[in-house]
């Protein structure tokens, strides 16, 4: 994501020039308030106007709502660097955002508007990004990222497969949203797979040329994707079953495996890196505790759950969406005491998130001292970057750190 796209020139506004621009903004304003939301329902405050039950609502909304936006985001961002072709802008981005938005606003209100209605709302957004992404990938014949398709169809399968629950037509809703989960998951693995080691080499190269660098991608890396993506079916398809735990505890020792080649070690001076190898060191820890928890259920399984979304998912989120905001808008690729503070902020509320249930008497208030961590994240990443996303790249002196 460090390199700079091709842009066609427009007059509109420069939050409408990329993808990144508006999806990352929008996608942390949903992240800030989604969690107060649903710790107010979950505590029993107001009327619930969604007509999913409200845990439901909480998974669907970070996977299907604020997941779904920073993959947008990002694959509008990354496909023109990919395929050569001109990124999307202007108006036909503008309702992309569009579509997103009504169906956020759908799926909260369904119990008014009508569970058929808020369905083919929130659908449509996933529906026609998924026609997108697939014109950019096969008009530039660019076949090796493909499987970003395929990550696209399943987000797809697994919204759908809520919203067949709320139709009434089969109970499936956390089925659909395990496999959205699941997904977002696999992604990481993937992506992050690619760009950790490949940053870090390049920072090391620089900053400390010499020493070793990150290995290169080979048969290790082949084996524990292929590991992690049948850990990551199992999960979903049979979360119970017998072997099911066994395959979570090869895929997260072999996470830990992959990670400790990339030199993690090195980069403890740069947050902008060590947040990526925090990141994915989270999707390690997630698997392991799917694991132990399957084997000898000490604790809840939304321990495992919340190291794997909070920890894994919203880390690396906050460390791409950071890392490209910054380098896209032409300002130096080091990490701020504001960004760094959103770094910590988050960290801590994936901690807090996985004690809360250790002790039931302090449960709300770890589980509200968590969500306020998560906010305070995505509301600092808005106030820091806002002002950089909607307005046109800097060049000289105005570009420093956030």
């Amino acid at each position: 994501m460090a390199a700079i796209p091709r842009y066609r020139p427009q007059a509109g506004p420069a939050v409408l020039s990329a993808g990144f621009r508006p999806f990352f903004l929008v996608s942390a304003l949903w992240a800030f308030l989604v969690i107060p939301i649903w710790i107010a329902f979950f505590a029993g405050h107001g009327q619930v106007p969604t007509a999913l039950p409200p845990v439901v609502w909480h998974v669907h909304e970070m996977v299907f709502g604020f997941g779904a936006a920073t993959v947008a985001g990002f694959l509008l961002t990354a496909i023109p660097n990919w395929t050569g072709r001109m990124p999307l802008q202007g108006g036909p981005l503008a309702l992309l955002v569009l579509l997103w938005a009504v169906g956020r606003i759908a799926v909260l209100f369904s119990a008014k508007i009508g569970v058929d209605s808020a369905a083919a709302l929130d659908l449509a957004f996933p529906i026609v990004f998924l026609l997108v992404v697939a014109r950019e990938i096969i008009a530039g014949r660019n076949w090796r990222n493909l499987p970003m398709l395929g990550a696209l169809l399943f987000l797809l399968l697994g919204n759908l497969l809520v919203h067949f629950e709320s139709v009434g037509i089969a109970r499936t809703a956390e089925l659909g949203n395990r496999l959205g989960v699941a997904t977002l998951l696999m992604l990481i693995s993937f992506i992050g797979g690619r760009i950790v080691p490949s940053f870090t080499r390049n920072w090391l190269a620089k900053e400390q040329p010499g020493v070793a660098m990150p290995a290169a991608f080979d048969v290790v890396d082949r084996t524990v994707l292929a590991v992690t993506g049948l850990a990551l079916a199992v999960w979903t398809l049979t979360p119970e079953g017998v072997a099911t735990p066994w395959i979570e505890l090869a895929a997260g020792l072999m996470l830990g495996v992959r990670l400790a080649r990339w030199r993690g070690e090195a980069t403890l001076r740069e947050p902008l890196l060590w947040v990526l190898h925090l990141g994915y060191g989270w999707l390690s820890l997630g698997f392991l505790l799917l694991a132990f928890n399957n084997l000898l259920p000490l604790l809840p399984q939304t321990t495992a759950l919340h190291a794997l979304t909070v920890g894994a998912i919203g880390t690396m989120i906050l460390a791409v969406m950071t890392r490209a905001s910054l380098g896209h808008t032409g300002r130096p690729l080091v990490a701020g005491p504001g960004t760094t503070a959103i770094y910590v902020l988050v960290t801590l509320a994936a901690i807090l998130r996985l004690l809360a249930p250790l002790d039931s008497a302090w449960y709300l208030l770890m589980l509200s001292l968590a969500g306020a961590a998560w906010s305070a994240a995505f509301g600092l990443f808005v106030l820091l970057y806002a002002r950089p996303l909607v307005r046109p790249r800097v060049i000289g002196e105005d570009a420093r750190p956030i």
